[in-house]
């Protein structure tokens, strides 16, 4: 019961992520110009409207072959977040720290926030087909500059890219956070691995995870 109502909980949580992330793009798409910018508070932080065609700050690989495998990727990659999140919900209760679970439901409603603009966004906004839209990208914070150049931060991102962001720390940061792969009980047992089923979470796990999910973005 317990684990049903926690899995709940994750759901209207990454669900209500994902309607914020597509409400603030749909209000920037439909009230701003491409390029357009408001100030929000002074010069260092501001409501910038551009599209990311390519993967997390603008980067791009390989034409139309490299973004339709981009996009498979980022479906691929937000299958394998929620089938992780469901073997841990079936671990017993206590094992698995809720900001491990907490963490990864933010990391996939960022992917998921980010997919809904490359699959749909061509066809709803009518200038590229299915899978092959471009995301939205708003808020920047250009906090240190030396005239018109930015010294940082210069990436415009959205809040489906916070999500992950926020989602990767909170992960990482929880205690007795976890391995990217489940450990045997049996040679835990043994000494020959940690004692908790699922495994010591060490820095590069987390490189890795942040890596992928930022390239998928």
């Amino acid at each position: 019961m317990a684990r049903s109502v926690k899995g709940k909980g994750l759901l209207l949580l990454g669900v209500a992520l994902v309607v914020a992330d597509q409400v603030i793009k749909y209000l920037v798409k439909t009230n701003m110009s491409l390029g357009e910018q408001i100030p929000v508070i002074g010069q260092w932080f501001r409501i910038c409207f551009i599209e990311n065609e390519g993967m997390a700050f603008g980067m791009k690989f390989g034409g139309a072959t490299g973004k339709f495998l981009l996009s498979l990727f980022r479906i691929c990659l937000c299958g394998a977040l929620i089938w992780w999140i469901r073997s841990l919900l079936k671990k017993p209760a206590g094992q698995v720290p809720p900001g491990v679970l907490v963490g990864l439901t933010l990391i996939t409603a960022g992917a998921f926030g980010n997919i809904i603009d490359c699959l749909f966004y061509g066809l709803i906004w009518d200038y590229a087909p299915f899978m092959f839209g471009r995301v939205v990208d708003m808020l920047w914070f250009p906090i240190i500059r030396s005239g018109e150049k930015v010294i940082f931060f210069s990436p415009v991102f959205n809040f489906a890219d916070s999500c992950v962001t926020v989602g990767a720390s909170t992960w990482r940061c929880s205690s007795g956070a976890s391995s990217l792969l489940p450990v045997n009980d049996e040679n835990a047992a043994d000494g020959s691995a940690p004692g908790s089923s699922l495994g010591a979470l060490h820095l590069y796990d987390a490189a890795i995870l942040v890596l992928f999910i930022r390239i998928g973005n």
